[in-house]
């Protein structure tokens, strides 16, 4: 026996620590993700998929497939590495760096490690074999004229994109397509005969064959004809396919809830606390479909009691069914202006799922007993069955409770005392987390309203009342008692992970506070207490905007994970979304797990493990990027259509991004972006510095930066690239001395 069998035969005799959770999950169980790298750390060598199986004494072909595809998986995940020599070794993290690929219109990209680390560079010659969304193992080759790190791609490990959308051209003998999604450069050739019936200039779906390498671009075939370029509806369609956005039920999702009828079944009902007589109300927006959330609240000797009642998703959707994997797949609904493709099928969202008035609903109910001081002194979970007395909107509850409306209090006078301890109670709460140093940034959320054949009639400004605020405070508290109650039972879970400002962009914050004469405490490691305090020093100055602008842009994206780091933006140690299980899968993670314990039930018995929760977070992180991505894409789309016939005209603005090639302007009252180009900014040479997030004249010293009022002309609008050019007409737009910066000649049409 080699030296190399022997460490394997003595490795083969220790036990795996997961095998009970992979028992629960397989029928025949393999070893787990950890146990393999056990052994291939304990060996200290590289081993062929064989060498592996003999380890584990794995003879059947079903196992040695399930070890074939866990391995497999393992390489994709960055785990392992499978060399030319045909065998598994351990990723060295040091030297190999693996993450998402982001790619860029002007054909270079980055790598987004999974670790958290600093993106890395990846010239336009390493982004040839790549497309984004891609997964990449890279070594860094050495740092670029800017200070970025730089990569070289060691492998591709997975392949994300599969169709791509965009307009088809024919020229020359040739036939293509140039995506419509701009973080792809490649075009698409079409191969001979793959174009069907598609014409020059439509929007079509191509399908990749053959995938881009080192020497040519992607090949592909058109799948699909979606019509022509400006017919209505078709930035949601051209969304959805350039997103991959699954919008489609597969038939056997489709047979499998055959049997759901609008009414819950009495023997669902059983064994539940039975709330029906509890006048919980849901409380949403005027347009809302699915209502999810409910809330009660009554007066105790010692504060409040408050319950907050969710649709008993976890019910209906059962661990591994059709209806379970589509869920996950999708992670997320998908919300367009007036259109939405939803998580679950509309007999659960908007149906069963949906805590609407006067009908039997199943729900998992968050009961928080809460203090004078507005702190959470206790707090259990139960599964219970309810009854909604009312659907209220926002807009109802505010004119209510703040404005004191005499028609809707005598039409809601019996909800009255409930609805007013509801607010006396967030009045208290509310106190309690601006102690905490929770955020809370005057962010300017819009809407669009739509008219004939689906085209603008006006963009306008989401109010956000008290109402809106006290439904966000309780699901809030509802969250972080969910995170509590599974850290107390040691679940697996998956949580809603906020890190603080990075080493980098902290040192910057602070150079760019300390030119404004201003400064963020908590030295090197500042609170969302410190961020407030700034904030309310400063609400008064004239550059407040920037200000808090800058703020914002020094932290980093919410992610799901289940590592307990904490919510900075919340000031909370831990905290879970379990208040949405109709449209977001995480929530469904957590009504699972409690479901699990209320059961009765251990944590090493419950189906998903560390592992699991790992590769759930990342996908779900990733789906939700891609739903924002898909909303961000049709609004941008809708915006421009929108400004189609403003060519010409003049609108004032705010400075909200500067970047070394220009600045964007919001205009004023219309909400609509557009880039004011450094080409356009007079006879003079602009340097921009990163740190005061400003354009400086070298002749001049005319500066322009985040905040800055001033007026401009719409010059260009590409539905295409999604972008609406501006010259800049005036600076400084509200001050009594301005700057002329170029004539105008605004076009005269009817309004």
């Amino acid at each position: 026996m080699t030296s190399k069998s022997k460490k394997e035969a003595v490795f083969s005799t220790k036990k795996d620590p997961y095998i009970q959770r992979e028992a629960e999950k397989y029928e025949q169980p393999i070893a787990s993700r950890e146990h393999i790298l056990q052994l291939l750390e304990h060996t200290g060598l590289p081993l062929r998929r064989a060498e592996i199986a003999d380890a584990f004494s794995i003879t059947e072909d079903e196992q040695l497939e399930a070890l074939r595809r866990r391995l497999r998986a393992m390489e994709r995940d960055g785990q392992l590495l499978f060399n030319r020599a045909q065998q598994y070794c351990v990723v060295n993290n040091k030297d190999l760096i693996v993450g998402r690929v982001l790619g860029h219109s002007d054909g270079f990209g980055f790598l987004k490690p999974d670790d958290g680390s600093d993106d890395l560079f990846l010239s336009p010659r390493e982004m040839n074999p790549l497309l984004h969304n891609d997964r990449a193992m890279v070594r860094i080759v050495g740092i670029d004229r800017k200070g970025r790190r730089e990569g070289a791609v060691v492998e591709i490990l997975e392949r994300n994109t599969h169709q791509i959308v965009g307009r088809l051209y024919k020229e020359d003998g040739f036939t293509y397509v140039v995506p419509d999604q701009k973080n792809i450069a490649q075009t698409v050739l079409i191969q001979k005969g793959g174009a069907g019936k598609a014409k020059q200039g439509q929007i079509v779906v191509a399908e990749i064959v053959e995938q881009p390498t080192k020497q040519r671009q992607p090949i592909g075939r058109i799948i699909e004809v979606l019509g022509n370029h400006l017919a209505p509806g078709m930035e949601i369609e051209m969304a959805i396919r350039s997103h991959e956005l699954p919008h489609q039920w597969p038939d056997e999702l489709l047979q499998e809830i055959e049997s759901l009828t609008p009414e819950v079944p009495e023997s669902a009902k059983e064994g539940r606390s039975d709330l029906r007589k509890t006048p919980l109300v849901t409380i949403d927006g005027e347009d809302a479909r699915d209502f999810d959330d409910a809330v009660f609240c009554q007066k105790t000797p010692k504060g409040w009691k408050l319950l907050v009642a969710i649709a008993d998703v976890s019910h209906y959707v059962r661990i591994n069914t059709a209806l379970d994997k589509e869920a996950q797949k999708r992670s997320t609904s998908v919300y367009f202006p007036e259109q939405v493709i939803p998580m679950l099928p509309e007999i659960l969202s908007n149906g069963l799922c949906s805590l609407n008035p006067d009908v039997d609903r199943l729900c998992m109910v968050c009961e928080l007993l809460i203090d004078q001081d507005g702190k959470v002194t206790k707090s259990r979970f139960f599964e219970a069955v309810m009854r909604s007395h009312a659907r209220l909107t926002y807009t109802e509850v505010a004119k209510i409770l703040v404005d004191g409306d005499k028609e809707l209090i005598a039409k809601y006078k019996a909800l009255l005392p409930h609805l007013k301890q509801l607010y006396e109670l967030y009045q208290v709460m509310r106190v309690s987390r601006e102690q905490r140093g929770a955020m809370d940034f005057d962010t300017q959320e819009t809407r669009i309203i739509f008219g004939a054949n689906r085209k603008i009639e006006k963009i306008v400004p989401t109010i956000r009342n008290d109402a809106h605020k006290l439904i966000e405070e309780f699901m809030i508290t509802a969250n972080m008692a969910a995170a509590k109650f599974l850290n107390t039972k040691k679940m697996p879970k998956l949580l809603r992970v906020h890190d603080g400002p990075s080493v980098d962009k902290l040192m910057s914050l602070k150079t760019f506070l300390g030119e404004l004469g201003l400064s963020l405490g908590g030295g090197d490691k500042p609170t969302p207490l410190d961020y407030m305090a700034l904030i309310e020093s400063v609400k008064d100055r004239p550059d407040c905007h920037l200000i808090q602008t800058v703020l914002l842009r020094s932290m980093s994206q919410a992610v799901y994970s289940p590592e307990l780091k904490g919510h900075f933006g919340l000031a909370l140690d831990a905290y879970a979304h379990f208040t949405s299980p109709i449209r977001r899968y995480p929530d469904l993670l957590v009504h699972r797990a409690i479901r699990h314990c209320l059961q009765g039930n251990k944590p090493e018995t419950f189906f998903y493990g560390f592992p699991d929760m790992i590769t759930l977070g990342e996908s779900c992180s990733a789906n939700e990027r891609r739903a924002d991505d898909a909303t961000r894409d049709v609004v941008s789309w809708l915006k421009c259509e929108y400004m189609m016939d403003k060519i010409g005209d003049v609108f004032p603005g705010i400075i909200s991004a500067v970047t070394s090639f220009g600045f964007f302007v919001e205009l004023a009252e219309i909400y609509v972006e557009g880039l004011v180009h450094i080409s356009n900014l007079g006879q003079d040479y602009y340097h921009f510095d990163p740190t005061s997030h400003q354009l400086k004249g070298e002749r001049t010293g005319s500066k322009f930066r985040i905040g800055d009022n001033v007026m401009v002309k719409v010059a260009r609008v590409s539905l295409d690239d999604k972008k609406i050019d501006f010259d800049l007409v005036l600076k400084n737009a509200s001050a009594k001395k301005t700057e002329i910066v170029g004539k105008t000649n605004k076009k005269s049409r009817k309004k």
